[in-house]
């Protein structure tokens, strides 16, 4: 569930942890004790196009400079964390790298068929890395399931994901060009995500710019695990603390399956030695304490894999039987059987 996979903090998060920090120091120095400086960062299409200022493409979207603006954006960082985790730093970097450049690209090209066909003159718009913010609405809206939480007026149902779509809903109000960014931003997540083009084989995060980044920049912003209290959270409601207890439960049942088959190994294959798994705690009870019907066949058949998900893991160097196997014995949970891999 996302609201478990988002109560880690930043913890192996560090591309995340510098765009939270970086560009909010910076937006705070420029608005409070630097404000002359602002109009080296404002993104001014109007001087891109007719004074050739082309350097506005990048100084104009990396800084915003409206703090309304960096505090929506930061929050939503926060909460797309997760992607890094899912995704490993390399390519969640090169995911941003794209959608900035296509996002880029893109702006340019539509203000100038406003200007051209419409006659709306679009010259300066809303600074910041907001398109790759709006980008990760994508892979948000097409990779986390929806849990609802609650119901507001016995119709309107709260999900796990309502907060952040109003979070985006605000930042897409706050300016009257902000529609251009927010479609610029989705169409260029939607290609990158979809590898339109073969675009994550032509823009991507190099292995040795990778390698340097790591070297150089995660002892900086590296965030050590939190314990179980600091998961568990004190503002937390009893429902989430009991849904996140019944994940580490989870976890250290199948980490425990693990240890003994690795003490007794059989032939199998795959890269591990993999036999039946119990079913996952929060599968065994439903919500009403009644006992379940005892399920008929061999535990294996009673799980079938989703191939989309098997490939997300296989693209992260998994075996297809391990991956398979995982998926299976954590009920499908992606981000549970992600850790247990990596876990091992």
């Amino acid at each position: 569930m996302f609201t478990t996979t988002g109560s880690l903090g930043l913890y192996k998060a560090p591309v995340s942890k510098g765009l939270l920090l970086i560009p909010s120091a910076l937006a705070f120095l420029l608005t409070v004790v630097f404000p002359q400086y602002q109009t080296f960062f404002i993104y001014n299409l109007q001087a891109v196009r007719e004074e050739l200022q082309v350097w506005r493409l990048l100084c104009g979207r990396l800084i915003c400079l409206d703090l309304k603006d960096t505090f929506c954006s930061s929050l939503l960082i926060y909460n797309f964390r997760i992607f890094e985790r899912r995704y490993g730093s390399r390519k969640f970097a090169s995911f941003l790298l794209g959608v900035w450049i296509l996002s880029a690209l893109f702006d340019a090209l539509l203000a100038e068929a406003l200007r051209s066909v419409f006659g709306v003159k679009v010259d300066v718009l809303p600074s910041g890395p907001l398109g790759p913010v709006f980008a990760l609405f994508v892979p948000f809206f097409c990779s986390i399931p929806r849990v609802q939480v609650t119901q507001v007026l016995g119709q309107l149902a709260i999900t796990n994901k309502s907060l952040v779509y109003i979070l985006g809903l605000q930042l897409f109000t706050s300016s009257p060009f902000m529609w251009i960014i927010t479609l610029n931003g989705l169409v260029s997540g939607l290609l990158y995500h979809h590898n339109v083009l073969h675009m994550q084989r032509v823009v991507f995060v190099p292995g040795w710019l990778a390698h340097c980044g790591s070297f150089l920049l995660e002892p900086l912003f590296s965030t050590a695990e939190p314990t179980h209290e600091a998961v568990l959270g004190m503002g937390a409601t009893l429902d989430i603390q009991r849904q996140q207890r019944m994940d580490r439960l989870d976890q250290q049942m199948l980490l425990s399956q693990f240890t003994h088959m690795r003490r007794n190994p059989q032939p199998q294959g795959g890269l591990m030695n993999w036999t039946r798994f119990f079913p996952s705690l929060r599968h065994r009870r439903p919500a009403n304490n009644q006992a379940q019907p005892a399920q008929q066949g061999p535990p294996n058949n009673l799980q079938e894999v989703s191939e989309e998900q098997v490939a997300r893991l296989m693209e992260m160097g998994f075996s297809r039987v391990d991956a398979m196997e995982a998926l299976r014995a954590s009920n499908n949970d992606i981000n549970m059987a992600t850790n247990f891999l990596l876990q091992h």
